[in-house]
């Protein structure tokens, strides 16, 4: 028995109590709707999970709407509340790309930032506006920027060789639109020099970066556009990372950015908008503290207000760029338990059916999660174990040390906050077929991710002629 007070309790003690009327999607484990029914199951979005894991299998991803409507509508009507000037808030889709996902976004009133041809691809088929898709990327292929061009999409140019490149795409610019050749429209990414606590992996904004143009070169890259008529100029933009629960430098990068916008105008650029990139962490362990979204759009708003009235300058549309915030605390992952093993004074190992192929994050970043035991919610804590994985890998670790009940083969297991990263990056490592996802609402679960059967995953081999069975008899 785990004799660590904090472990009396059960897993009822990860269910959300929200204070107030509008809680922070982003400051909870568990996904808003998260309750215990009268099986002493966990449901989300009015379903219960365990029913969830029987219909649509394991491992299975438990999307709930609720939880992601929330966040949006947070940032949208934060940005309204506290910036009195024109602002977007786009959906950083990285996080977990899918034509539902982008519907929903869609819906509530934000556009998308997309990383790839398939990403933009995705967002145009859940029926996105082309104005509200912003293509980013530090090497976009040749195909990807044509296809934005011709979409009508905003492309964020990431470096020389980018903006090189587009300036001698002028005639692609009307390709087979029966149109008036237009500017492309573009927007700079800028390496703000700003450093946050972080991994080293995520933060983007520093000097040594893959991203974004150095800003010691920002005039002679604004003379550079100023002479290419087919490049139109609208915005800036910058990012300083991933998983931040720091608001100073959100703040900073504020006022760094009003500078950039200021020195624009002096080239003759029509730069009206600022995309000060999203960052906002979520609290993934009991620990982590990250501050709600209002906060963080207060802060960012004030920053560029106060920056614009020190210059005189007029307020610019203000775009945002939340990701992890608006859907990691949305989704958790329920698996099935099975086999066991006992290192005698060292650990416990308990297994579950998937692992670094459905979350890749704590091989990768050495990222922690929190699990509970979905079937048996009210089961006192008794025992510290390691959730290991299936894959033929030592470093397959969900969970290390988790702190559970006595569990058994069958248990659920659910691990929360991974709407994030999770479906995005996962694989087919050892040929696992990829997991389903499941959108909960009002206790209907709706399928919006099929799981992948082992004909999906040997359906884009080709055996030459000369290696089949018949050629080699």
């Amino acid at each position: 028995m785990v004799s660590t007070p904090a472990l009396v309790a059960s897993g009822r003690q990860y269910l959300p109590t929200p204070a107030t009327d509008c809680p922070s999607p982003n400051q909870f484990l568990l996904p808003l709707t998260a309750k215990l029914n009268s099986q002493d199951h966990l449901e989300v979005g009015g379903c219960d999970v365990v029913d969830l894991v029987a219909q649509f299998g394991s491992p299975l991803y438990v999307l709930d709407e609720e939880t992601l409507r929330m966040a949006c509508r947070q940032y949208r009507q934060a940005f309204q509340r506290y910036y009195p000037g024109e602002s977007l808030v786009i959906y950083a889709s990285k996080a977990w790309n899918c034509t539902a996902v982008c519907a929903i976004v869609a819906s509530e009133g934000l556009g998308i930032d997309v990383v790839s041809g398939g990403e933009l691809y995705t967002a145009l088929q859940a029926g996105l506006n082309p104005e509200t898709l912003y293509l980013h990327g530090n090497n976009k292929s040749l195909n990807e920027l044509e296809f934005a061009i011709d979409q009508g999409c905003t492309i964020v140019v990431d470096n020389w060789f980018e903006l090189e490149t587009l300036s001698g795409l002028d005639t692609l610019s009307g390709l087979d639109t029966g149109m008036t050749s237009r500017p492309i429209r573009i927007m700079l990414r800028l390496t703000p020099g700003i450093e946050c606590h972080t991994h080293d992996y995520i933060r983007t904004g520093s000097i040594d970066s893959k991203f974004g143009f150095d800003p010691q070169q920002i005039e002679k890259v604004y003379k550079f556009i100023s002479q290419q008529p087919s490049l139109e100029c609208v915005g800036l933009h910058a990012h300083i990372g991933s998983q931040i629960f720091e608001l100073q430098p959100h703040h900073d990068l504020g006022a760094v950015m009003v500078q950039w916008f200021q020195k624009a105008a002096q080239y003759g650029l029509p730069v009206q908008q600022l995309d000060i990139g999203g960052g906002l962490g979520i609290r993934y362990t009991e620990s982590d503290d990250p501050p709600s979204i209002d906060e963080w759009v207060k802060t960012v708003c004030l920053a560029i207000v106060e920056a614009c009235e020190s210059q005189g300058l007029p307020l610019p549309k203000l775009i945002a760029e939340p990701g992890r915030s608006l859907i990691g605390s949305a989704c958790v992952t329920a698996y099935t338990m099975g086999s066991q093993k006992e290192v005698p004074g060292i650990r416990r190992y308990v297994t579950v059916d998937g692992g670094m192929s459905d979350n890749p994050r704590p091989i990768t970043y050495q990222s922690t999660y929190r699990a509970i035991v979905a079937n048996r919610m009210s089961a006192e804590i008794s025992e510290t174990v390691t959730i290991a994985g299936k894959h033929c890998e030592s470093g397959d670790i969900v969970i290390k040390n988790a702190q559970l009940p006595k569990t058994q083969p069958g248990d659920i297991l659910v691990v929360m906050g991974t709407g994030a990263y999770n479906y995005s990056m996962a694989s087919n490592y050892n040929r696992l077929a990829r997991p389903a996802a499941v959108l909960v609402h009002d206790g209907e679960a709706s399928l919006i991710l099929e799981r992948e059967t082992y004909h999906d995953l040997v359906r884009q081999d080709r055996l030459p002629a000369r290696l089949s069975a018949s050629g080699n008899q």
